[in-house]
């Protein structure tokens, strides 16, 4: 996790056994502080409120977190506690629960415990072992509460359950990347292209999100500002973070320097963290000049945290940003091609690509037109890289907002080098029912493309957003 997100623990008891049984409370919270370590080392800021074990201190609890603005609350189920010490704790913090079911030990000793003899002390120790107990009443109140909560079943030093709380901590850090991101939208959507359209005003209902609408003449006016040395520093990353061509002219890589310099002083101006763009202009309009040099510029935006889609793509931006925040890349794409003697799917696009989630060089070339718009200049030819890959869209469909995601692998084999980004996926589908699929879902014709396996993942940022997730493979 890149910054530190703040999650709030509380672990939950029955104040009635503290008496009855000595030193049960204090074993109990070791295994809170052996809890609250593990979620640090995750990279969170744990904001710790002991034990909970009556109304009135859940009460407080739920003021205390809510004060220091967490993003979730971990609930360590200890031993058996009554709901009534739960429900008021996540009703006044108001922001999902995750449900720690976690007994310290994957499996009671039989032996050594039946051999204890006095069935007191035998009691004691059952109930420090008897966390499932309250799963289900915990679970039943808080859906006839409508709290939003997950649960994680195991033991303190399991793998599995650790795993299970990172995935929960990276997706809670995406859902709060992407909720405080300030989305621009520059230009017009691609017209006719209707799967593209998108509803803002859903997008930011979901993912709390701002757009911030930008103007062609600010980039202009910013492109005017350059300076000659932010050029040559420009001219220099081009050198250094492409393969540049020797087919590219001078004349076309200080066209793109130029405004690759200005596309950076509007993220820094606006405080961008994603952006989708689209403009045509008149034959021969400076803003035609403009739009048809961003190409390098916005794969070095993407490649350094500020994914960037084509064609105003504001769904796919969306989905970029979340596969870049967990550390997956996202590179805009679109069906290419299927190779049904191969049976592999060729996805790829022109325009900015992620460079780098890319395997080889990254390759700066000229592009005698762009197909479908209009105008010439340099473009990105790239693959992603070979190895494990996830498939993301983000998905509106009769005013609801969905996940679309699928995991398969980039694999090695001739590409089309046409000066785009261009890959080979096979999935465990055939490429056939891999393609009606996804398609049958309804996304846009884009979607992003990230390095690894990260679809329990995306699962787990659907269920904090509310929101539907369909996985295809």
């Amino acid at each position: 996790m890149s910054g530190k997100l703040r999650v709030g623990l509380f672990g939950v008891g029955l104040d009635t056994y503290w008496p009855q049984f000595k030193g049960l409370r204090e074993r109990l919270l070791g295994y809170q502080a052996f809890i609250a370590e593990g979620l640090s080392r995750l990279g969170a800021e744990v904001v710790d409120a002991g034990m909970v074990d009556s109304p009135e201190a859940a009460r407080a609890t739920g003021d205390f977190f809510r004060e220091r603005n967490v993003e979730a609350i971990f609930l360590y189920i200890s031993t058996y506690a009554l709901s009534h010490t739960v429900l008021p704790v996540a009703q006044k913090a108001g922001v999902p629960v995750i449900v720690l079911n976690l007994q310290p030990v994957a499996a009671i000793d039989y032996a050594s415990f039946n051999a204890i003899g006095d069935r007191g002390v035998m009691t004691g120790e059952w109930l420090a072992h008897c966390q499932a107990c309250s799963a289900p009443e915990i679970a039943g109140v808080f859906n006839e509460a409508g709290i939003d909560f997950h649960l994680v079943t195991g033991y303190l030093k399991e793998d599995y359950a650790w795993r299970q709380i990172g995935l929960w901590l990276e997706a809670l850090a995406v859902r709060a990347l992407v909720r405080d991101c300030r989305f621009g939208v520059l230009g017009h959507y691609y017209c006719g292209m209707l799967d593209v359209y998108s509803d803002l005003s859903g997008l930011a209902a979901v993912f709390g999100c701002h757009f911030e609408l930008l103007e062609m003449c600010e980039l202009r006016d910013l492109r005017d500002a350059v300076t000659d040395a932010e050029l040559r520093g420009k001219l220099d990353q081009f050198d250094t973070e492409f393969s540049v061509s020797p087919e590219c002219g001078a004349d076309e890589l200080e066209r793109a320097a130029l405004t690759s310099c200005a596309l950076d002083a509007l993220v820094a101006r606006r405080r961008l963290g994603a952006m989708a763009y689209y403009y045509e202009g008149t034959s021969g309009n400076e803003y035609e000049t403009i739009v048809t040099s961003v190409i390098a510029g916005n794969t070095l935006l993407t490649a350094h945290h500020v994914p960037v889609a084509g064609e105003c793509e504001v769904k796919n931006s969306i989905a970029m940003k979340i596969m870049d925040g967990f550390g997956a890349g996202g590179s805009f794409s679109e069906f290419y091609a299927a190779d049904f003697l191969d049976d592999i799917v060729m996805w790829g696009h022109d325009g900015p690509a992620h460079a780098a989630i890319a395997e080889g060089p990254v390759s700066l070339v000229p592009l005698p037109v762009y197909h479908g718009k209009p105008g010439k200049g340099l473009s990105i030819q790239m693959s992603v890289r070979q190895g494990p890959v996830t498939l993301l869209a983000v998905v509106q469909r009769r005013g609801r907002t969905s996940l679309l995601v699928a995991e398969g692998e980039s694999v090695p084999g001739p590409t089309l080098q046409i000066g785009n980004t261009n890959s080979r996926y096979r999935f465990s589908l055939s490429a056939r029912d891999f393609i009606d699929r996804w398609s049958t879902v309804g996304p846009a014709h884009h979607c992003a493309i990230g390095i690894g396996h990260i679809a329990d993942k995306v699962v787990k940022l659907a269920l904090l957003l509310k929101v539907d997730c369909v996985r295809i493979c």
